[in-house]
């Protein structure tokens, strides 16, 4: 995948442009993964550097891999470690995709998605003025048992793109533009996410030793996304300003 989201090189395209426009200093990217959004607002903004957090350590490498492939080495840093605990207090910019987890207070990963507190957190470290590109999972549509069960298992984990804007408005934004990824941005993402159980199932045989686990994580992702969350869970994508 070129990005750990269901995001189209056009959307894409779109956040750099918008992150890019006048930036000058340390952009953050909270929960990066592999950072190639980061990447791509650090090499088109020449005035920048980067700083990617999460705690994924392979996919800090792979991202690390990706910066020296582009020359920017010397100018984007990826960090092992939870953004709650490691996040700069300042920053002139932030990218952060479904990572409102992050700024959760309770450990318990079924609770209700706490974007106030993941936008508050964010607000508090850029100035007036700054660029943000926030994106999280939103109910696209009424919301439904299937859906539920294959991801928090709560019917209000998650609220509406119009609330997700009140929210940010009321954290100290204004949203300058508001979009969500299309469905085929999301099967394409679902596809390309599934691929890895067929390439380990090519690579070991269907009667390797964990052929059966892994048929059955794949059956179990299929299930979720195409009789569960397609076309009820969505992401949206916030353009934001801080005032």
């Amino acid at each position: 995948m070129t990005f750990n989201s269901p995001l189209s090189e056009e959307r894409a395209t779109r956040l750099v442009d918008f992150m890019a426009e006048d930036l000058r200093g340390r952009v953050l990217d909270i929960g990066c993964g592999w950072g190639e959004l980061l990447l791509r607002v650090v090499a088109a903004a020449p005035g920048t550097a980067g700083l990617g957090l999460d705690l994924d350590e392979a996919a800090l490498e792979h991202g690390q891999t990706l910066a020296a492939q582009r020359g920017l080495a010397d100018r984007v840093t990826f960090v092992p470690g939870d953004a709650k605990e490691t996040a700069p207090e300042e920053a002139a910019a932030v990218i952060s995709l479904g990572a409102s987890h992050v700024w959760a207070t309770s450990v318990d990963l079924s609770s209700p998605m706490d974007y106030a507190g993941a936008l508050r957190a964010i607000r508090a470290r850029v100035p007036r003025g700054a660029q943000v590109v926030y994106g999280e999972a939103v109910w696209s549509s009424k919301p439904t048992a299937e859906a539920a069960a294959a991801l928090g298992g709560r019917l209000d984990e998650l609220i509406g793109v119009a609330d997700l804007v009140d929210l940010t408005v009321a954290t100290g934004f204004v949203p300058v533009a508001v979009h969500e990824a299309s469905l085929d941005e999301w099967d394409d993402f679902e596809s390309k996410f599934s691929a890895a159980y067929t390439a380990w199932l090519v690579e070991h045989g269907p009667d390797g030793a964990d052929a059966d686990e892994v048929r059955a994580r794949a059956q179990r992702q299929r299930d979720g996304y195409f009789r569960g969350y397609r076309g009820v869970m969505g992401l949206a994508y916030l353009q934001l300003i801080a005032v």
